[in-house]
C-alpha cells in the first residue's frame, strides 16, 4: 500500500510499505480520510523521541471495513482489564497504545487494522472528512467536561475561554456550546486562523497579543505554552477552573501564587475516554458541534506540503485532513 512515512526532521515521502496485518479482532479498514494532528507536527519537527523515524503517522483517520460500513477511528489503544479501564478512565491505562506511536503504525496510508472495539459507525449522512474529527474534538470535549464537573457555578451560568484556534482550541469552545454554554470565547493570534473561528456561529474570537481576555470561570488550554498558561492564569475567575490540555511545552506560565489565593482549580487532561469519543462522535451525528465546514482536504500525495505550510503558518484551516 502507498503511505505517507516520516522519514527525518521535516521530510515526509510517499512509500510502498507492507500492507497491514490484522490481529485477532481487528478490523482491516480503507483509510477515507486523516488529520493532521499538533503531534503530527512536534514529530515532523523532530521533537517526539516517542516518534521516531521511519514511521507512519496520523490518528485522526476514518474510513470504510470490507463489508461497506464506515467507521470514525479511536486511535487509543487500551487493555481493558486495568483498574483504570474498568472505571471508565481508559485514556489513563498503563498500557495504552496510540497508533502513529511505535509499536503502532499510523493511519497516513491506505489502509489501517484497528480493534473492532475502538471503532464507531457512522451515520450515513456524515462524510468521512467531517467524521475524522471525532478524535480532535474528543480531546476538547473531554477537556470540557472535566472543567464543567470541577466547577461549583453551572455551564450556562459561567463565562467559557478556549485558548487556541486549532481543533482542540476551537474543538473546546464547540464542545463548551454543545454542553450548554451561553457565552464563549476563544483566543488566537493567527490572524487566519482568527478570521475563519470568527465565522463560526456563538463564538467570540480575539487576538490575546492586542485585546484583553475576559475573565472566564473556565478556562481551557488546547496550545500549552508558557503564553497561553499565563493567560489562562490571568483569564481564569477567582474559584474558577482551567483545564490544560494542550502539549506545547512543559513547563512554565502558570501563576501559582493567584491560583493558590483565588482557589483556583487545574486539571491536566489527556485524550479523552472512549465514552466521551463515542458522545462525540454522536455530537458530530447531530450537528451539535456544528458543520465543521472550516477543515481542509488535500490529497495524502500531498501531505508533505500540508505540514510545510503548518509549520510556516500559512494554513488558515484549524484542520487540514489527508485524503488517500
Amino acid at each position: 500500500m502507498k503511505a505517507l512515512v516520516y522519514t527525518a526532521p521535516e521530510s515526509l515521502e510517499i512509500r510502498d510499505v507492507p500492507d497491514p496485518t490484522p490481529a485477532a479482532g481487528d478490523v482491516l479498514l480503507t483509510v477515507n480520510h486523516c488529520g493532521v494532528c499538533g503531534s503530527d507536527m512536534h514529530a515532523y519537527l523532530g521533537h517526539d523521541d516517542r516518534r521516531p523515524a521511519p514511521l507512519i503517522l496520523g490518528h485522526e483517520a476514518a474510513g470504510v471495513a470490507a463489508d461497506g460500513k464506515r467507521f470514525t477511528v479511536n486511535p487509543l489503544v487500551t487493555c481493558g482489564t486495568c483498574d483504570w479501564c474498568r472505571e471508565g478512565r481508559d485514556n489513563l491505562c498503563p498500557n495504552r497504545q496510540i497508533i502513529s506511536m511505535m509499536p503502532r503504525e499510523g493511519a497516513f496510508a491506505e489502509q489501517l487494522a484497528m480493534p473492532a472495539g475502538n471503532l464507531v459507525e457512522m451515520s450515513d449522512h456524515v462524510p468521512t472528512e467531517k467524521a475524522a474529527l471525532a478524535e480532535p474534538l474528543a480531546c476538547g470535549w473531554h477537556a470540557v467536561r472535566l472543567a464543567r464537573e470541577a466547577s461549583k457555578r453551572p455551564i450556562e451560568d459561567s463565562v467559557c475561554l478556549s485558548i487556541g484556534g486549532g481543533a482542540i482550541g476551537l474543538g473546546a469552545a464547540l464542545s463548551f456550546i454543545a454542553q450548554g454554554a451561553k457565552e464563549v470565547w476563544l483566543a488566537e493570534t493567527n490572524p487566519l486562523r482568527r478570521a475563519v473561528v470568527e465565522k463560526i456561529d456563538g463564538i467570540r474570537a480575539f487576538d490575546p497579543s492586542t485585546d484583553k481576555a475576559p475573565e472566564a470561570q473556565l478556562v481551557v488550554d488546547g496550545v500549552g505554552f508558557d503564553a497561553t498558561r499565563a493567560l489562562a492564569s490571568a483569564a481564569v475567575a477567582g474559584g474558577g477552573v482551567i483545564s490544560h490540555i494542550g502539549l506545547g511545552s512543559a513547563t512554565g506560565g502558570l501563576d501559582l501564587r493567584r491560583m493558590t489565593l483565588w482557589e483556583i482549580a487545574f486539571i491536566g487532561t489527556y485524550t479523552y475516554t472512549m465514552q466521551d469519543f463515542r458522545e462525540t462522535a454522536a455530537a458530530i451525528f447531530d450537528g451539535s458541534l456544528g458543520d465543521l465546514d472550516w477543515i481542509e482536504v488535500r490529497a495524502l500525495a500531498d501531505g508533505a506540503q500540508a505540514f510545510a505550510d503548518i509549520k510556516a503558518g500559512v494554513a488558515a484551516s484549524p484542520k487540514i485532513v489527508l485524503a488517500p
